[in-house]
């Protein structure tokens, strides 16, 4: 299972490309959520209305617009094929936009992808609230509830994350990567590292696990 952000998706951040865009930051709220004053769905509330504020009319199309230029991880068309030849089914797991992560997982042929999305109101508009599968926080619940449905065990799935938001999928899991690791926290708790931004390197580590 991989993470979006920075893993499969050459970026820091699918929601702060979009802020980006248009000229507004979010720190005041991610600082907000760290310290537990919001939650999830609070955080991706005033992300939403960052953007509206900006633009009343925004669209979900407009906002897969926007992410349409964000570029693939060097290596990860590769990786992907190179995992599905020998059979292994492949996930997205994110706290990221929905939207980018449908597009990612349609170009790499992807076999199965969960991340957050937004609510539309009946002229196609977004509404302001957002729609809550993966807590950034906490995405290995996400983990374990993909391996459930899947009928996977924990020790078969490995994850593939590159921050210490990604640790709680390592946990979920048999074997974790930290892949061009942004931070201590994911370097510690990783069972194999990827120093080099080439994603196919982790195909390397995972056949390495499973001859053994």
């Amino acid at each position: 299972m991989f993470d979006m952000d920075g893993v499969l998706a050459d970026i820091e951040s699918s929601w702060v490309h979009v802020h980006r865009h248009f000229g507004v930051s979010n720190d005041h709220s991610l600082y907000a959520y760290l310290r537990g004053e919001i939650d999830d769905l609070e955080f991706i509330r005033r992300d939403i209305q960052l953007w509206r504020n900006e633009d009343p009319e925004i669209t979900a199309d407009k906002i897969s617009g926007i992410l349409a230029d964000v570029p693939l991880m060097p290596g990860a068309a590769r990786a992907i094929s190179a995992l599905k030849k020998e059979g292994y089914r492949t996930a997205i797991v994110s706290a990221g936009i929905d939207l980018l992560a449908e597009r990612i997982a349609r170009e790499l042929k992807i076999d199965s992808q969960l991340a957050n999305g937004f609510i539309m109101d009946r002229n196609g508009k977004l509404s302001g609230e957002g729609v809550l599968r993966v807590s950034l926080m906490d995405k290995g619940d996400a983990v374990e509830e993909m391996g459930h449905s899947k009928g996977v065990a924990k020790e078969d799935i490995f994850t593939v994350g590159n921050s210490q938001y990604d640790v709680s999928m390592f946990d979920r899991s048999g074997f974790g990567i930290a892949f061009n690791p942004s931070d201590s926290k994911v370097r510690e708790k990783a069972d194999a590292i990827v120093e080099e931004k080439d994603l196919f390197k982790i195909v390397n580590v995972i056949d390495s696990r499973t001859r053994r």
